[in-house]
């Protein structure tokens, strides 16, 4: 799948969207990808998981897909379903990632740690520490989009979908044209 066809999906989902937007990160962006939207039909889903398990080695040897609640929680799902492993997500219920209802890992469960989107990294690195504690092994991650410019860095190899450089700015940064306009916080997580 080309990057413009990945576009194509997210457009017909009305997903990409433009305007000020407040991430996950708490940066601001005049761009957005609402992937909830673009996962919300399982087809679509099924058909950007399958395109992104395509690129992924088959020496990693995942034994189980987990991700982070709120937004990796489908796509960790449909990569679970691609690639024929166990799926299961983490949640923050006193503001640490941990499994919970039931999930664990064997010790030495080889994880691919799956995302939606990735910006910073930090969810990614919070949801990997998480991993290690409940007895995994990250030996990957991945996401459907890698937004960071670059920056996102992991201790594992890291397998996007689409790289999109989206500019983001602090809010004590922003250019006139993104400050004149209404900031809209689309996001699962508060502001940082």
């Amino acid at each position: 799948m080309t990057q413009d066809q990945v576009l194509d999906e997210f457009r017909a989902a009305e997903a990409l969207l433009e305007g000020h937007f407040i991430l996950s990160s708490g940066l601001h962006s005049p761009r957005y990808l609402q992937c909830a939207r673009v996962l919300m039909d399982p087809r679509r889903a099924a058909r950007l998981t399958d395109a992104l398990a395509a690129t992924l080695p088959a020496d990693l040897g995942i034994e189980a897909v987990v991700s982070p609640a709120m937004g990796g929680v489908i796509a960790g799902h449909e990569m679970g379903r691609s690639l024929g492993v166990p799926a299961m997500f983490l949640e923050r219920p006193t503001g640490t990632f941990e499994l919970r209802r039931g999930f664990r890992l064997d010790p030495g469960t080889r994880v691919l740690m799956m995302e939606d989107v990735v910006t910073t990294g930090l969810s990614s690195r919070e949801a990997m520490k998480a991993i290690a504690a409940a007895g995994g092994t990250v030996v990957a991650a991945a996401a459907l989009v890698d937004r960071s410019n670059g920056a996102a860095q992991f201790d594992v190899p890291f397998y996007s979908l689409i790289r999109l450089d989206v500019p983001s700015y602090p809010a004590d940064a922003l250019p006139a044209e993104l400050a004149a306009i209404p900031a809209v916080k689309p996001g699962s997580r508060a502001a940082a």
